[in-house]
């Protein structure tokens, strides 16, 4: 036993040497578990599928199926022999046309003081009528054309825009109506935001100050000057702190600037004040 399995692992190893396949399969041959029965499994097969609805439609078949379906009707009328085709037999044939009666004309003798009807004509005078249509008609007006080869190749002018019939209508050389309303709102637009220009300017216009107020104005900056000139005179002689000097230049600087605007406004007689 293990001689046959020790056979095998040698027989997967080395499957070139001959000798040992032999050797093997005499092995296999002479195993004790060869003795035992073997079971062989039977397969079983499904049945067939047959439909359930299999006699339902068989029956419903041979119900609607007739004896003459493919063979033809049992009895059939035989035309007779003397009842044979005949030549344009089968063409639609119009109705025979009825006899009319000719109506009797009673002829009768003129008498002697009848008067033949004048003027009336029984067939038409061709000749006469085509003279008095041409001399009666108005000539036909020939067609213009352009001929733009020397072969003889021609166009019709009218539709080629080589002629100006433009120029006849009655709107032509007229401001069309859409230009007209259009320059109306622009020229509305434009007197529009000139009457908001002026406005604007109106309120924003410069006042000119009186002489009246020009002299109480540099009255009031004279003032203004001699209580500043008053301060600066009250300073300590001595200014050794931080503080007296920012107080001493703020001084300085409102005295220059009243000085400024006094010698401004004495200098222009006429002055005038922007509105904000």
């Amino acid at each position: 036993m293990w001689q046959a399995g020790h056979v095998i692992v040698q027989l997967f190893t080395l499957s070139v040497d001959p000798i040992s396949v032999k050797m093997a399969a005499l092995c296999m041959e002479e195993s004790i578990y060869n003795l035992l029965p073997q079971i062989t499994e039977k397969t079983f097969k499904a049945p067939r599928y047959v439909s359930a609805f299999k006699p339902y439609v068989k029956r419903t078949i041979e119900q609607s199926k007739a004896q003459w379906k493919t063979i033809g009707p049992p009895k059939v009328q035989v035309p007779s022999p003397q009842d044979f085709l005949q030549k344009h037999s089968k063409e639609p044939k119009l109705p025979e046309r009825k006899p009319q009666r000719k109506k009797k004309l009673e002829l009768t003798v003129p008498k002697r003081t009848d008067h033949p009807v004048m003027g009336v004509h029984s067939k038409k005078n061709f000749i006469n009528s085509n003279a008095a249509n041409v001399i009666m008609g108005v000539p036909k007006k020939p067609v213009p054309i352009c001929v733009d080869r020397r072969q003889g190749d021609k166009f019709i002018l009218e539709p080629s825009g080589l002629i100006p019939k433009y120029l006849k209508k009655k709107e032509y050389g007229l401001i069309p109506k859409y230009v007209t309303k259009r320059n109306e709102e622009v020229q509305r637009a434009q007197e529009e935001y000139d009457a908001y220009i002026k406005e604007t300017l109106r309120q924003k216009a410069m006042k000119r100050l009186s002489d009246e107020e020009r002299e109480t104005l540099l009255e009031g900056l004279k003032k203004n000057w001699e209580e500043v000139h008053h301060a600066f005179q009250s300073l300590s002689v001595e200014i050794d702190t931080l503080p007296k000097k920012l107080h001493k230049e703020k001084l300085e600087t409102q005295m220059k600037q009243l000085e400024h605007d006094i010698h401004t406004i004495e200098k222009h007689k006429i002055i005038y004040i922007a509105n904000k």
